[in-house]
């Protein structure tokens, strides 16, 4: 949500939640993300058998994945911790889509265990594939179009002919070539372009363009395709001044394309999945602290109690992420801050020179957009713990969904057992 007035909640209401847990901390809507979900499937209800992996490194946490699941989407993975928590949650088989690069082998061997649809990034993981996990029934690979397309300059993916990700055209054809001479008997394509998209146009060109590999492998190489798999990267409006993506205008154009090519091609039923991560949860997640102090230099500082541990977005990327001092939604923004967080780096900072109401020590700062690629992205440099997570429920109540770190936490994979360091086994 990118103006004040978005926020779920108000000022007495955080202030309460504040005074039982601690600032800082994540928080999230679960009304908002169901009823998020319940769009894009609304949306999508033309095509049989539509489904969103929800990509899980926007925000790895149980309790919202089991709230997505419970929603009908199923999960993106990219690492083992991420396939167990599919796992834990419940998610069947092929509602898991293990999409990763340079892949350990155990990954390969867990996502098959799990029965899992296997997306595999390069024609060389096939022989590892093969050794650790055997040859799946239905197989999926990456597709990088290299020069044939080009991003937006806010995609964080950046350009695909700089991008370590994906197949060429040429090393699909063989690629899908020797998997059906291994026996694979199922199909699928996938390509991820965008991240944080906002231009709904290149959605409908990535889709025309998975839909044109599909013809020209299948007549080629006589394999029939069962779904395609467009990715995610669909931005939400960080900026007041933008706007979201128009999910209905989006899933209308993508399904003339699919009349156009794959319907007239003689090439339907196919399934079109999508792995949306930033937009499930994005706009449904704040970053909660507080104004613990000033600084009056060269330019006006508000110190918080949370760093860039617990957001990296604004320091790593010159992210913007709107700001609302809470309570003061209505105050003329008359003060330019830098609000900073105490990490040793000069990056950690939240905004700019931005223009805010007047902050005093203890006021309450809400950092919206922080429901992807927020806690999940966090750190412990500098000694920083990462803060906890809670989730407002269906019914206005606030439950932790994952508590603070302690420095128990910090020093729990140490190992103090030695004799010559055994002092401090004790302490």
């Amino acid at each position: 949500m990118n103006n004040d007035s978005d926020l779920f909640f108000g000022y007495d209401e955080i202030k309460e939640i504040a005074d039982r847990y601690p600032t800082p901390f994540h928080i999230y809507d679960e009304k908002g993300i169901r009823e998020n979900a319940r769009r894009l499937y609304r949306a999508f209800s033309w095509s049989k058998g539509f489904m969103n992996y929800f990509a899980v490194k926007a925000c790895p946490n149980p309790y919202l994945v089991q709230i997505l699941k419970q929603e009908g989407c199923g999960a993106d993975c990219s690492s083992f911790p991420e396939l167990l928590i599919s796992e834990k949650v419940g998610m069947p088989g092929e509602s898991i889509m293990f999409t990763s690069n340079d892949t350990p082998a155990g990954e390969y061997k867990k996502a098959s265990e799990l029965g899992a649809i296997i997306n595999l990034d390069d024609i060389t993981h096939i022989p590892s594939l093969e050794k650790n996990a055997g040859i799946p029934e239905v197989i999926s690979f990456r597709y990088n179009p290299g020069p044939l397309r080009k991003t937006g300059a806010g995609n964080v993916i950046g350009n695909p002919e700089q991008s370590k990700y994906g197949l060429t055209k040429e090393q699909l054809f063989d690629a899908y070539r020797i998997m059906k001479e291994k026996g694979t008997v199922r199909f699928g394509l996938h390509t991820m372009i965008a991240s944080n998209e906002l231009n709904p146009d290149a959605f409908v060109e990535t889709a025309g363009m998975l839909f044109d590999l599909v013809m020209e492998i299948s007549g080629k190489l006589g394999i029939t395709f069962e779904f395609v798999n467009l990715g995610g990267g669909i931005g939400i409006p960080y900026r007041p001044e933008q706007k979201a993506v128009d999910i209905e205008g989006l899933s209308e154009s993508i399904r003339e394309v699919y009349r156009e090519k794959i319907e007239h091609g003689g090439l339907a039923p196919l399934k079109i999945f999508m792995e949306n991560g930033r937009m499930m949860t994005g706009p449904f997640g704040y970053l909660v602290t507080t104004a613990i102090h000033e600084k009056h230099i060269y330019k006006e500082y508000i110190g918080v109690d949370a760093c860039m541990a617990n957001l990296m977005r604004p320091g790593m990327y010159g992210a913007y992420h709107h700001i609302t001092v809470m309570g003061k939604e209505n105050a003329t923004k008359d003060h330019k801050y830098d609000v900073v967080g105490s990490l040793c780096e000069n990056n950690d900072k939240f905004a700019i020179d931005r223009m805010l109401p007047e902050i005093k020590t203890g006021d309450i700062i809400a950092i919206h957009n922080a429901g992807a690629h927020g806690h999940a992205m966090g750190f412990n440099y500098n000694g920083k713990l990462r803060s906890a997570e809670l989730l407002r429920k269906m019914d206005g109540s606030v439950m932790m969904i994952r508590r603070a770190e302690t420095t128990k936490d910090y020093f729990a994979t140490l190992d103090f057992s030695g004799s010559e360091y055994g002092s401090l086994a004790k302490q």
